[in-house]
């Protein structure tokens, strides 16, 4: 079915914090339309409104037809106990749609008046979305993602890698009218990002895919909507990311020239009435030392100062109705840095036959050694195993043979891929200041400050933040902790373009040891990695 995507005057809130207001947008079939933002801005809060899963504070959400399709997948991660196909069925809408078919079905067997209707209705549904033969399709997906597993498995017991290539196969298989991506991208590796790519470019129904996916957005995006959330304001570009940035670069450069002409000739105005009332001031000043005698000069001199004080006053009026113009306000921008420790001795890690294990999962044999300074890139696959193996090294997973041996003075600094460590029903700021052992609340809440992370945040439970706000929380715990050793798993997921700039600035300065997981190539290229593990289905190599 065609359908087109309509939203007018849409605005959001998070309790007294404004998102957006007034978002007006049209996305037709065949536009991919990016949604842009930094971390907090909105971004899957409008996705969610969209999908008529979290109400707007105003305007419409509208589709033509109305009984078009919206298939939203999120970037949340999935029940650790639902198998990939539960998974499958329920992103794909399938799941529903059978349920209100056999619902109909059994309206209709028991002859309920108008259940013929219904019916038709429901099998309509379930088979525009692809209900007939999703298993035959999935189980194509799966074999060309390479993602070898028995789709009635639960979907814990997957390594990331093969999760986030379960996802990926969701969105393949759906057949929705109108599809919502939230960070599609996130630990996707080169084949599945080429995968995806090809998918959304050759999409026929509106898409609204949220990303900071510079490359990705190049190649599939037809317009971008950004949430400027610092100038509370909403703006639309055309093309993909690169002629967004271009754009947004010469719209501020003319909004800061703008104003910068308008001020100068609002100083300008002012100065000059200030001058003019001073002079006719120090006139009458004049006029009033004056002998007797000298009306006619007093006089002249009290002329004179009058009629300045009327030019001080026609100029004052000239700055007044100046078409006001308004300072673009300063970005955002996060700093950060990594504090360095005392550095460790030379040998940092040891790896003596390490065998890995997560579930039935092995990885290993590994023998490796890592010494002071070294950056280890372990790249690979999905699925392959990075993962598995790091947490093994961390002792957060089962080395099922060989030794780990960290050496001497090691003091690490970790990141995990599913930022559990800013997790939970906790509060963001109590769970920062457990990790920092600080006594101090005012200065977790600076420390969280600095990261973007304000006063609507602190307070809140740590597992209601966006992935986002935990990745800028999770790094803020980095900056305040000096360390020698950095392991890193996918350290730019959910962080937006600057801050993944600032990230990549932060470690190419850093000293110590880095042990990093990422499918970001110019990260990778900016380190300059020492050594590569090369993980593939296992192995080390």
């Amino acid at each position: 079915m065609s359908a087109t995507l309509f939203l007018s005057g849409v605005a959001a809130s998070f309790g007294a914090h404004a998102l957006f207001d007034g978002l007006d947008a049209t996305v037709a079939p065949g536009d991919v339309t990016a949604l842009v933002g930094p971390n907090g801005s909105g971004k899957t809060t409008l996705l969610r409104i969209v999908a008529g899963e979290h109400p707007a504070d105003a305007g419409t959400v509208r589709l033509a037809p109305a009984d078009a399709t919206i298939g939203y997948l999120p970037q949340a991660a999935p029940s650790p106990q639902e198998s990939l196909l539960a998974y499958t069925r329920r992103r794909t809408g399938v799941e529903r749609a059978q349920a209100e078919f056999e619902d109909a079905a059994g309206a209709l067997a028991s002859g309920i008046g108008g259940a013929d209707d219904r019916y038709a209705r429901a099998l309509d549904r379930w088979l525009l979305l692809g209900g007939a033969d999703l298993e035959v399709r999935l189980a194509d997906v799966l074999a060309r993602l390479d993602l070898r597993v028995d789709p009635e498995r639960p979907l814990g017991t997957l390594s990331g890698g093969q999760t986030a290539r379960a996802a990926l196969a969701s969105i393949l298989v759906s057949r929705y009218d109108v599809l919502l991506l939230d960070e599609p991208t996130n630990n996707l590796d080169a084949d599945g990002l080429a995968t995806l790519t090809t998918f959304v470019e050759g999409a026929r129904s509106p898409v609204l895919v949220a990303s900071h996916d510079r490359a990705f957005l190049d190649a599939v995006a037809t317009s971008v909507l950004e949430l400027d959330l610092p100038q509370q304001a909403v703006h639309h570009y055309t093309g993909g990311w690169t002629e967004y940035r271009a754009a947004k670069e010469l719209a501020r450069a003319q909004a800061e020239e703008a104003y910068q002409t308008y001020a100068e000739r609002h100083d300008d105005l002012v100065e000059q009435a200030r001058r003019r009332t001073d002079w006719a001031r120090q006139g009458r000043a004049t006029a009033a030392r004056l002998p007797p005698g000298s009306a006619l000069e007093k006089k002249y001199r009290q002329d004179r100062a009058r009629r300045m004080d009327q030019r001080a006053a026609r100029v004052r009026d000239a700055a007044e109705r100046l078409a006001e113009v308004e300072q673009p306000r300063k970005e955002w921008e996060l700093r950060f840095s990594i504090a360095e420790a005392q550095a460790s001795a030379e040998v940092v890690l040891t790896l003596d036959a390490v065998l890995a294990r997560a579930g039935d999962f092995t990885i290993g044999p590994v023998s490796a050694q890592v010494v002071r300074g070294d950056r280890v890139a372990l790249v690979g696959p999905n699925g392959s195993g990075k993962t598995t193996l790091l947490r093994a090294l961390l002792g957060r997973g089962e080395v099922a043979s060989g030794r780990v041996s960290w050496g001497t003075r090691t003091v690490l600094g970790t990141l995990d891929q599913a930022r559990d460590a800013i997790s939970g029903a906790a509060s963001l700021q109590d769970t920062v200041h457990g990790a920092l052992d600080d006594p101090d609340p005012a200065a977790v809440r600076t420390l969280l400050a600095k990261f973007g992370l304000g006063p609507e945040h602190v307070g809140r439970p740590c597992e209601s933040l966006s992935l986002g706000e935990r990745t800028r929380a999770a790094l803020a715990v980095l900056q305040a902790r000096a360390v020698n050793v950095l392991v890193l798993d996918e350290p730019t997921n959910h962080l937006d373009a600057a801050a993944i700039d600032q990230l990549q600035a932060a470690l190419v300065s850093f000293g110590g040891t880095l042990l990093i997981v990422t499918h970001d190539r110019a990260l990778l290229d900016a380190l300059e990695p020492t050594q590569v593990w090369d993980v593939t289905d296992g192995t080390v190599g």
